[in-house]
């Protein structure tokens, strides 16, 4: 068979997975799959014909070594998905900025670099509200992962959290955006492509009295079929990814009801959950898109 691998981190303990259920598929068409975390020293990339990019969700914490590790299976025999050149551009999440001079619609976002020389004041925040009309913003770090240190501000309360601000983006560059309330009452809408093509969707909505979709903080995930506007949104997103760089292996793209259509909150590129329990065929049509890509590789 032919030899695979998945990159994961040390543990996975504390969060939802559901690369197992793609497993079985790859093994169906061929393919050996060991899991390996990013963390492990001494791997010979150069063992495995493909690398998957899937569940190293402590990367945000160590980027430059994360990196270092991806660039190192780049320059093995190894192929690489997502490639590292969609990974440098997606992991800090400034590229939203590139998408929207592409046509995408994206959440309102104001871009600052990190607060060593400048610290935050309570008339700092007071500019952020006003700069969105709003008296309830985000404020969260370009480069994050799982809502780790993502703040949900209430300008009453706000100047509670100036120190603690500016000890977390001291050295962060961050990204500030008007809190979208319908977030809390519908909640966020995942469209999955795998290859360029449309897989999935599903909709997270956080527990009460929590904005945070991820289901490790107890929300309810719900298999949806996306509406029309909604649909083209997420395809027009993929869209402009694939002008900009190669069509990846797959793609998460997430969105939030705003105004009169959808804006987009982020396109995953490296390291979405693929919520392959929440779709009977998913994980099938992910196996099958990646065996294309490396059919086509020998072409």
């Amino acid at each position: 068979m032919r030899k695979c691998a998945i990159l994961s981190m040390d543990s996975l303990a504390n969060f939802e997975s559901y690369d197992h259920l793609v497993i079985p598929y790859l093994n169906k068409f061929g393919w050996q799959v060991d899991t390996i975390s990013w963390r492990q020293p001494d791997v010979v990339w150069s063992n495995y014909e493909a690398v998957i990019i899937r569940t190293p969700w402590d990367y945000q914490s160590d980027e430059q070594q994360f990196l270092a590790v991806l660039t190192d299976i780049e320059q093995s025999s190894a192929h690489l998905e997502n490639p590292i050149e969609i990974v440098r551009w997606n992991i800090d999440k400034i590229y939203m900025q590139e998408l929207a001079l592409h046509g995408v619609d994206i959440v309102p976002t104001d871009w600052h670099p990190k607060l060593e020389q400048q610290p935050l004041t309570v008339d700092t925040l007071d500019i952020y509200f006003k700069a969105f009309d709003t008296e309830q913003i985000i404020i969260k770090p370009r480069v994050s992962a799982n809502a780790d240190n993502t703040f949900w501000l209430k300008q009453s309360t706000a100047e509670q959290h100036v120190e603690q601000l500016n000890h977390v983006f001291a050295q962060r560059d961050f990204m500030v955006q008007p809190f979208i309330s319908n977030i809390l009452s519908e909640g966020e809408f995942s469209l999955f492509y795998f290859n360029g093509h449309y897989s999935h969707a599903i909709l997270k909505t956080p527990k009460k009295n929590d904005f945070r979709v991820q289901e490790e903080f107890g929300s309810l995930l719900t298999a949806v079929e996306p509406e029309v506007v909604l649909k083209h949104a997420a395809d027009k997103c993929i869209g402009a990814i694939n002008s900009i760089h190669t069509t990846p292996l797959y793609a998460r793209v997430d969105f939030v009801r705003h105004e009169n259509g959808f804006a987009l909150m982020e396109a995953e590129l490296i390291e979405p959950s693929l919520y392959f329990n929440m779709d009977a065929g998913s994980a099938e049509r992910f196996a099958e898109a990646f065996v294309e890509r490396m059919h086509q590789l020998t072409i």
